[in-house]
């Protein structure tokens, strides 16, 4: 057990005037607050000279209820109330010992009084150290150090449950969203996490802390753009930069201040005017063609931006990573990779292209090949580049690609809002994707893999937009269910004939004439496999299946093969349901009776 105060050393501080005394070399220099300052000289490990000094305050020296020697630094300027505070060690020491504190609470207490400040530090260094973005790290320090501030939380030791909830509740009053009240409590719940599994908590105080109903409070709906919308969208951001510049000039009514005066104005641009207005560009700015053919550039790269989003679902800052380097254009199947300290969840993917896409890309690269050879040929001594280099970004994604993308829509007769308040905006590029993947037939795992998502919820629920579904198309599928059936329907149901097997005697009447050739002879028919079914789901059986020519009123059973057709059940988006091709026991089907097999 001691007390002491702890020695170390220093780089040389700046302008420091060196002298010796008494055989010893020492240093002299003025301290930023002004004052003069003296230290002994010493040489560091890297032989650089130091100044020795010895801290203000006292270290306490003991030895734990663990048996291990511990240093703590007491913050103590006198020597009277280090060796309280070292009391105070000694009599926690003791206690562990006698089992009546265990050691995680006695680690607990010596972060206790830390300011949480430091904490907060040492959570982002984690963080830092785990592979998060920074743009992540600098969002949950912000958000820790407000809730710091207002809940108010100085030290471990004032973090409870009760003040979080509180918080959260008056943040609800504000009008704040279930999504971001969220968002605090989840980088208040992974900090007392990490304290937790250091030691400098007991337990999570916000392990109990209730989550917000997100589905109840949606704020920013978005909307998938329809394949008519996203045509004109791309028309509009190709030929807007160079339409700008040819707007006609429009009179518009005199304002209530000045009702003597009108005004005179830019018109705005429509899908209907737009390639005329560029067309007025390009007469405008006929004496600068290298304006035109930047202007053309920056609108052909726009279209290629929106393009790129909607087919691969990339979000802004994932496509804003891509190099040229990153795509793989001339493969069977064209590629793209993310990196995965690029992509969202961290784990990296290779982005199919779409054959269209891939074209349009090497087109884009070429042209800019050629316009750096070009701008080479002007620069006397300059060799001419045989190729992009591969850390060159794919696209000069601008920062303000919201605002431009608002302009784009606007000229293209495209609401930002619907009539359900939901909204167009840059990563509503990405709800498109994942909606016409689902318009498309494409099955909801493999959709799921295309938009990386965890769950198949999000991709469903989320990043499928309902509106562009055709529901009612759907609705065919449904049986047939006629009110006025007639006596002889109503006998069979008497006698035991399900609906379903009236469909199917329904479906013999068509399906039997194409089926079942003229003549005794049995024939062979093939099977149509259905390819919108998931790999994953159960395999369709494509093969020939013996097709009885015997009429369906006579009583000869179904072949063995037809049964085992009817045991295999397609799995698709829907969830599985109970129907007379799964269940055991019999089917009538007027005067035959087959037996089901499962």
């Amino acid at each position: 057990m001691a007390i002491y105060r702890a020695s170390y050393t220093k780089p040389m501080p700046a302008g420091a005037e060196l002298f010796t005394r008494q055989g010893q070399n020492f240093a002299r220099w003025t301290d930023r607050r002004g004052r003069k300052r003296t230290a002994k000289v010493t040489t560091g490990r890297d032989g650089s000279a130091r100044i020795a000094l010895t801290s203000t305050t006292h270290t306490a020296k003991y030895r734990d209820g663990s048996g291990i020697v511990r240093q703590v630094g007491t913050g103590c300027r006198t020597k009277d109330a280090a060796e309280s505070v070292l009391a105070d060690l000694r009599t926690r020491a003791e206690l562990v010992k006698a089992k009546v504190m265990t050691a995680a609470q006695d680690a607990a207490a010596d972060h206790a009084n830390v300011p949480i400040a430091r904490h907060f530090d040492a959570y982002a260094d984690h963080l830092n150290a785990k592979g998060c973005s920074p743009r992540r790290v600098a969002m949950v320090r912000a958000r820790l150090d407000r809730l710091a501030r207002e809940c108010p939380f100085g030290r471990l030791s004032d973090l409870n449950t009760a003040s979080l909830e509180r918080w959260l509740v008056l943040m609800a009053g504000r009008d704040v969203a279930a999504a971001t009240r969220n968002g605090y409590r989840e980088a208040a719940v992974g900090f007392g996490n990490w304290c937790r599994r250091t030691q400098r908590l007991i337990a999570n105080p916000f392990a109990d802390v209730p989550l917000a109903n997100v589905r109840a409070d949606r704020r920013h709906l978005r909307r998938a753009l329809d394949a008519d919308e996203l045509r004109r969208l791309l028309t509009v951001a190709a030929l807007r930069p160079l339409a700008e510049y040819g707007r006609g000039i429009v009179k518009t009514a005199p304002t209530d201040a000045d009702r003597k005066r009108a005004n005179w104005t830019r018109a705005s641009l429509a899908f209907d005017n737009i390639a005329e207005a560029a067309d007025r560009g390009r007469i405008a700015l006929a004496k600068r063609p290298d304006i035109i053919a930047e202007l053309e550039a920056i609108g052909r790269e726009r279209a290629l931006i929106y393009k790129t989003l909607v087919l691969t679902g990339l979000r802004k800052g994932e496509l804003a990573s891509l190099t040229i380097g990153q795509l793989d254009l001339d493969a069977p199947q064209p590629y793209a990779i993310l990196n995965a300290a690029d992509e969202k969840n961290r784990k990296g993917s290779e982005i199919p292209l779409r054959g269209d896409l891939a074209a349009d890309l090497r087109a884009f690269l070429a042209d800019r090949l050629q316009a750096a050879q070009d701008a080479a040929r002007l620069r006397i001594g300059h060799p001419l580049p045989i190729r992009l280099p591969h850390g060159e970004r794919l696209f000069n994604v601008p920062a303000g690609l919201v605002r431009i993308l608002d302009r784009d829509i606007a000229a293209a007769g495209i609401a930002k809002h619907d009539e359900r308040g939901r909204v167009v905006d840059v990563h509503a590029l990405r709800v498109a994707f994942g909606t016409h993947l689902s318009k498309g037939g494409v099955t909801l795992r493999t959709a799921q893999a295309a938009m990386r998502h965890s769950k198949p919820d999000l991709t469903a629920n989320v990043y499928t937009d309902p509106k562009l579904l055709d529901v009612a198309g759907a609705l065919d599928a449904l049986p047939s269910l006629p009110l006025n059936a007639g006596p002889s329907a109503e006998r069979q149901r008497a006698n035991g004939t399900t609906g379903a097997a009236i469909r199917d005697v329904e479906g013999a009447r068509t399906l039997v004439p194409t089926l079942v050739p003229a003549g005794g002879n049995r024939s062979k028919s093939v099977a149509i496999a259905d390819h919108s079914t998931d790999r994953t789901n159960a395999a369709m059986v494509v093969g020939r299946i013996d097709v009885s020519v015997d009429s369906v009123k006579r009583k000869t059973p179904l072949t063995s093969v037809v049964n085992g057709v009817h045991d295999k059940r397609v799995m698709g988006l829907e969830p599985t349901t109970f129907t007379l091709a799964t269940c055991s026991g019999r089917w009538e089907i007027g005067l035959k009776t087959a037996f089901c097999t499962t």
